[in-house]
């Protein structure tokens, strides 16, 4: 693609140098510039990201042809200047890679938790009714029936938009995708053109980047207000939203798009009732507008019927017949890091969750006081470098609902764990909390869980899930919950 074809995408705009250069490539990472490519000069955004106006010059040493800015930069090279480097990406890579998201259905998850859950329940059921699904989010990407790690969970979008036509070059019919609040902040999937947009809950999280809730959940509802104002019956577009979550009317009113509803409290379209929980997992009479059938799950939690309804309404959005929803759904495992199963053969039940927010984490827990006959055992942290207003939070919450609680560290990143512990501490002061232990080290942490652990007991480790990493000051190493756990098992005296 010629420069001057991506300078014609913007009618205000300056351009220096030749116009004429073969452009081979997109990055915003100087580090991964390759010969002929394009580097984009994002700004630097809440503290997150680098001003990469300070880079151009790496980037062009290491084969950059180009460079998109907002202002000027002492390098000859050709330059386009653009009012804002973020939304030009997103206009530039969509275009690039020939908007890849008007070839297939793109289904976008948002909400603080359930995301990653929802889009692998969804991109089963889809899978087992014979489409071609791909899949973008925590977990990694998916891509012709492989899955790929991916360091964020909402991509830039000049990988994002290469992932997606990757995708339609396998022949790619559906993209689930979890969008994340920063993602959208940050303009990361402006320009994809998501078909249904799934909303699963907002509680407090990322505080630390939005400044208020408010401000979080206004964030949140620019995916359901870019699904766009036509009634092409062609690209009809449908938003599905939590009515029992008291942001429901927000996200109601920002969308043009017809609006699904689920839930299990208030009358809405799609619901569960005869709910029944066990330690083995769900079932549920369904009742929706295309009729009830009762759904057995191998899931736990209440949180996990949210998730399961919400799934059942994009699955019947595209016409999938409600007995192979059902038959999916009974074949589902758990996800990974989500309310997994550590089990080595052990008399007492060892669960590893992602669950980092205080919404999750008292969901995580109320669900396993359901059905737990011992003590309840819990293993936290809080992340460094992040909310800081949610770790007395949780620690209020850790110590209600557990028999004993290890706080432990969780990426402490640029903080020390130690402060960050105290930070959690004065929470489970406040409540008159059960015993705990604060324990600097997180693998000593759930060494300590387990050897306390007796029959009947349930070990829950919390917050990092699916994560195989530390993250700290100076390094970064590797570190996975479940292997910790396995070990820790096998080794002990019973």
């Amino acid at each position: 693609m010629k420069l001057k074809d991506i300078a014609d995408l913007f009618m205000i705009k300056e351009t220096q140098g030749d116009m004429d250069i073969e452009i081979t490539g997109l990055q915003m990472d100087s580090r991964k510039v390759e010969k002929g490519n394009l580097f984009i000069c994002v700004p630097a955004i809440k503290g997150y990201l680098e001003d990469r106006h300070f880079f151009a010059q790496d980037a062009v040493v290491n084969g950059a042809v180009a460079l998109v800015v907002e202002r000027e930069v002492d390098i000859d090279v050709p330059k386009i200047f653009v009012k804002d480097a973020r939304q030009a990406m997103a206009v530039i890579s969509s275009h690039f890679y020939n908007d890849p998201s008007n070839e297939m259905k793109l289904i976008g998850i948002t909400g603080t938790n359930g995301k990653t859950t929802t889009s692998h329940i969804i991109e089963k059921i889809f899978d087992d009714y014979g489409l071609n699904t791909g899949l973008m989010g925590n977990n990694g990407i998916k891509i012709g029936g492989k899955m790929y790690p991916t360091d964020l969970n909402t991509q830039e979008p000049p990988i994002l938009q290469r992932n997606l036509r990757n995708m339609r070059e396998n022949n790619t019919e559906y993209c689930v995708m979890e969008v994340s609040s920063q993602g959208l902040d940050m303009k990361r999937v402006m320009g994809c053109n998501f078909s249904t947009a799934v909303f699963t809950n907002l509680t407090q999280d990322h505080l630390d980047y939005h400044g208020s809730f408010e401000e979080y959940r206004n964030t949140k509802g620019l995916l359901f207000s870019r699904l766009g104002n036509s009634f092409n019956s062609k690209d009809r577009k449908y938003t599905v939203l939590n009515a029992d979550d008291p942001s429901f009317e927000y996200f109601r009113k920002v969308t043009s798009a017809e609006v699904i509803t689920y839930g299990i409290n208030n009358k809405c379209d799609v619901s569960a009732q005869n709910i029944t929980m066990t330690s083995k997992g769900i079932r549920f009479l369904l009742s929706s507008f295309k009729g009830e059938i009762e759904i057995d799950l191998k899931l736990l939690g209440w949180f996990n019927v949210y998730n399961a309804l919400a799934s059942i309404s994009v699955a019947l959005i595209e016409g999938i017949p409600l007995q192979r929803i059902k038959s999916s759904l009974s074949q589902l495992t758990s996800i990974n890091g989500r309310m997994e199963i550590v089990d080595e053969g052990q008399d007492f039940l060892v669960v590893v969750d992602y669950a980092h927010t205080p919404d999750a984490l008292e969901n995580v827990l109320k669900t396993i006081k359901e059905f737990t006959k011992g003590k309840v055992i819990t293993v936290f942290g809080c992340g460094g470098d992040r909310d800081k207003g949610k770790r007395p939070i949780m620690g209020e919450i850790a110590s209600r609902h557990s028999n004993v609680v290890f706080v432990t560290s969780d990426n402490p990143r640029s903080e020390d764990p130690i402060k960050i512990m105290n930070d959690i501490e004065k929470g489970m002061i406040k409540s008159n909390s059960v015993p705990y232990e604060l324990v600097v080290n997180r693998d000593e942490a759930i060494y300590k869980a387990i050897n306390l652990a007796t029959s009947n007991d349930v070990v829950i480790i919390a917050g990092k899930g699916h994560e195989t990493y530390q993250s700290f000051k100076d390094k970064t190493i590797h570190f996975d919950d479940k292997e910790i756990a396995r070990t820790a098992i096998s080794k002990k005296e019973y």
